[in-house]
C-alpha cells in the first residue's frame, strides 16, 4: 500500500515538474495537483485506520 502511495506521489510530482516546465500544458499541473491531493487525502485516511485499529501483530 505505501509503494503505491509512493508511485502516485511521485508520478504527481514530476507531473507538476514537467507542467511547470512546459508552461504551455497546463492541463499537466492540474492533474498533478489533483493526484497529490489524492495521495495527501488517501494517506490520512489510512492512516488514521491504522490508528483506530489495534496492530494484529502483536
Amino acid at each position: 500500500m505505501r509503494a503505491l502511495l509512493w508511485v502516485v506521489g511521485v508520478v504527481a510530482g514530476v507531473l507538476i515538474l514537467l507542467g511547470l516546465l512546459l508552461e504551455a500544458v497546463r492541463w499537466l499541473i492540474i492533474i498533478g495537483v489533483i493526484a497529490l491531493v489524492i495521495v495527501i487525502v488517501w494517506g490520512v485516511v489510512k492512516g488514521r485506520q491504522a490508528m483506530s485499529h489495534p496492530s494484529r501483530r502483536r
